[in-house]
């Protein structure tokens, strides 16, 4: 008896984890809009390194003039190290040059498909919006 009900216990907290992790994660369609690209330069204010995904935050002037901060979402921090990125790569004040596509909500909330750091190295985002390295 004992060993059923542990059985089922453990099924249904399976499920319910596979649940929280599935509702948790979205597809690169329904935030983000591949239609709307972007450019932003400016200095890092701060990496998160989070699952499930990695978020660099900067800031960035906007069409005014007036520096904005933006979040910028990355690839999976495993996809970023299997890439060469550690959590320490980009450091704060350092400027970077992200390529992406706006959020669909109109937030200062990017998709990033190219990070380049201020001596010019590109370095691969692991973003859902496409910027897999080509060979």
């Amino acid at each position: 008896m004992r060993k059923t009900y542990s059985i089922v216990c453990a099924a249904v907290l399976g499920l319910v984890m596979a649940a929280i992790s599935a509702n948790a994660h979205h597809s690169f369609a329904a935030q983000y809009d591949r239609n709307k690209p972007v450019t932003l330069a400016g200095p890092v204010t701060k990496l998160d390194w989070i699952n499930p995904h990695a978020r660099l935050f900067m800031d960035a002037k906007d069409a005014n003039g007036k520096v904005v901060n933006w979040e910028i979402e990355l690839g999976a921090p495993a996809i970023l190290l299997r890439s060469g990125w550690t959590r320490n790569a980009i450091k704060v004040g350092e400027t970077v040059t992200v390529n992406g596509s706006l959020a669909k909500d109109g937030s200062n909330l990017a998709n990033a498909t190219s990070v380049t750091l201020a001596d010019g190295k590109k370095v691969f985002a692991g973003s859902s919006g496409g910027d897999a390295p080509t060979k």
